[in-house]
């Protein structure tokens, strides 16, 4: 090898890379104890105290050959990647007592403790989409790969067959049927029964079923109502009279509309969750405001949902009680219609008893208000959280409003400033927005943006003092007022002949009218719909917890054409009790809403109400209507006047009773 510069240079920089990786591995071997790692650490000092310009891998022993090379490659690559760095001196004091490690180690008794957690809106909506994505996506297309198509065929079908039953059976009550067409005519309905309950047959395998899961439901009794209308029809082939094939087809018709509203509905549920970008729920609190439970607003969770919609309702259940106790009641009257009339008369009082205490409309009763408020809830993005949620919408609520919900961002604005007097314009700002944020009302923001505009400094208010209407304090030790144009006039303060201004700041220092800032609001549809709902529905009050200088209760009135008698007018103490209390989330939800403006959670508190009231009505008159139709086929049976309980008269017992229940299903569209 020739002894040029580069060579020897080139050599001096191996001996050195040489010399460092010798004494970091002699350092480390210190530590181990392995007792031939130890007997290897003399061998690489006592290489590495007489180094040579020249060196090859054949002169290091055998035992280091290895890791040698190794180290020597990485420590090349990474002479190449960073810039070679100047030997800082060590006094020879402390180099003795120090032991020499990399950057990268750390010594064994340094602790790092460990770093919290930063949660990130990014992060929050991941979390969020995967739940959506495991839960309510997954649920929806399950639904969408069902369908509603065969549905509406089987329901139009069977709508079919009860209209051929409706009107065979009024041919036969008008004598247009020949005698000798009555045998096949009764053979033909009972076909129809036949194939009706074929169409329903998912129906009555569910009924079945709900016996075995120890439920009863209303198909576990429309099962019944099949079996005792086929051995009344046996019975009605021999006597040629016409069985009630018409009302247990009107039944199937109606249950398998019952299914449609609920799976369309769920589809509509998963629907609007699985879309949802944030989730804020709406909580009825314990604490009462002027004699009302406070609704609280704070972040909602997808688990609120999932964990209560399928849970079946309290109406549900006390249909069901109903629907068993139908049953033993329908029983008790063919016994007694046997017992004074013979098997045949039995038959026909149980199966007419079983149709008459469950009109059509029962089996929709709860379906079709609940599906008919879902169409609507699908559009604002809100959901109702099962029925404890809807029970405890039920309760006298206080309603907090504040000036966002109202006026959100963007929609108040700045139209125009005026100044008077001798004051500098820039003063007479910063001494209004000084009172303005000692206030916290809605008009921070606005006039924050101002200060920024105009370069001013924020100042400090003293002896800050809330009047009606308006607003006092010092700034630099000066009495400053802030209000309307008529507050000001009350306060002493001189006004300029003919200045007439409806919605404006107006600001006086040392008692001199200095400023007027004109303040526009622009009403938005979504806050309109959600404060007229929220002030015209009974049991539901709303309350104004943040202030405003110029969001009057006569404002508001005139703004948004509503009723503001209703409004409750609350001390400010209770007002930041109220604001305090939102953002709690220990309390069950009864809302939750993907869209944070006015008319999601004021309809869905409006809506919950409402379809809980529609819910109960509609129990109420169809219990009352099967329990009249139940007592009146015991009176003609006791009676001896069974001629009476013709398939006809059934079904126009049937429809009438299902006239108040279909209009009590409209409920919900009123909100």
């Amino acid at each position: 090898m020739e002894n040029n510069p580069e060579n020897q240079e080139l050599g001096q920089s191996q001996e050195l890379d040489l010399e460092a990786i010798m004494r970091e591995f002699s350092d480390h071997s210190e530590d181990e104890t392995d007792p031939e790692i130890q007997e290897e650490a003399p061998l690489a000092q006592e290489y590495t105290e007489e180094p040579t310009a020249d060196f090859s891998v054949e002169d290091v022993p055998e035992a280091l050959t290895a890791d040698t090379v190794t180290l020597e490659f990485g420590a090349i690559q990474q002479e190449e990647q960073a810039p070679v760095q100047e030997p800082v001196a060590v006094p020879a004091e402390e180099s003795a007592t120090t032991q020499w490690m990399p950057e990268y180690a750390q010594p064994e008794s340094t602790i790092v403790p460990p770093q919290p957690v930063l949660v990130h809106p990014q992060s929050r909506l991941k979390e969020l989409k995967k739940k959506l994505v495991n839960g309510p996506e997954k649920r929806y297309y399950q639904l969408s790969e069902k369908g509603t198509g065969k549905l509406h065929i089987l329901i139009f079908l069977a709508a079919i067959i009860s209209l051929l039953c409706i009107g065979s059976t009024v041919l036969y009550e008008m004598d247009k049927v020949q005698p000798n067409r009555i045998r096949l005519m009764v053979f033909g309905q009972i076909w129809l029964m036949f194939f009706s309950a074929l169409l329903g047959s998912f129906q009555l395998i569910e009924g079945v079923s709900d016996l075995f899961r120890r439920r009863f439901s209303l198909n576990t009794l429309l099962v019944f109502s099949f079996i005792l209308c086929c051995a009344d029809g046996v019975m009605c082939l021999q006597e040629l009279r016409v069985p009630c094939c018409g009302a247990f087809s009107l039944q199937v018709c109606m249950s398998l509309l019952d299914t449609l509203y609920m799976r369309r509905r769920e589809a509509r549920q998963m629907d609007t969750l699985r879309k949802a970008t944030n989730l804020t729920a709406l909580r009825v609190s314990d604490a009462k405001a002027d004699g009302n439970h406070v609704i609280v607003r704070s972040e909602g969770q997808v688990e609120d949902f999932m964990d209560h919609y399928s849970i079946p309702t309290k109406p549900e259940k006390i249909r069901s009680v109903y629907a068993l106790c139908a049953l033993g009641a329908a029983i008790a009257v063919g016994a007694a219609a046997g017992i004074i009339n013979g098997i045949s008369a039995s038959l026909q009082a149980a199966s007419v008893a079983l149709l008459a205490a469950i009109p059509a409309s029962f089996f929709i009763s709860l379906s079709r208000p609940a599906d008919i408020l879902e169409r609507r809830f699908n559009k604002i993005g809100t959901l109702l959280c099962g029925w404890d949620g809807i029970s405890r919408l039920r309760k006298n609520l206080l309603f907090p409003l504040s000036h966002k919900d109202l006026f959100p961002t963007g929609t108040v604005k700045m139209n125009g400033v005026k100044f008077f007097g001798s004051r500098s314009p820039d003063e007479v700002v910063a001494y209004c927005a000084a009172l303005i944020s000692a206030d916290g009302s809605g008009l921070v923001p606005l006039f924050d943006q101002l200060l920024e505009s105009r370069n001013c400094h924020h100042l400090s208010t003293q002896n800050f003092v809330r009047y009606d209407g308006g607003i006092g304090g010092e700034v630099r030790s000066e009495p400053v007022l802030v209000g309307s144009l008529h507050f000001l006039q009350e306060m002493g303060v001189e006004i300029p002949q003919g200045l007439r201004v409806s919605q404006a700041i107006c600001v006086s220092v040392d008692g001199v009218l200095s400023g007027l800032f004109a303040i526009s609001y622009e009403r938005t549809r979504a806050a309109s719909d959600g404060f007229a709902t929220l002030t015209s529905y009974k049991g539901v009050q709303c309350a104004l917890v943040d202030s405003d200088l110029l969001l009057t209760h006569g404002y508001l009135r005139h703004k948004f054409s509503v009723n503001t008698k209703r409004m409750s007018v609350l001390d400010e103490e209770l007002c930041k009790d109220i604001v305090e209390l939102q953002g709690d989330t220990t309390m069950p939800v009864s809302v939750l809403t993907t869209q944070s403006d006015l008319t999601a959670v004021g309809f869905g508190v409006t809506g919950g109400r409402t379809l809980g009231i529609a819910s109960y009505l509609g129990l109420i008159v169809h219990i009352i209507g099967g329990i009249i139709g139940v007592a009146t086929i015991l009176f003609l049976a006791i009676s001896g006047n069974m001629q009476l309980l013709t398939p006809l008269n059934v079904l126009l017992y049937q429809l009438f009773w299902s006239i108040p229940g279909l209009i009590l299903t409209e409920w919900t569209r009123l909100i």
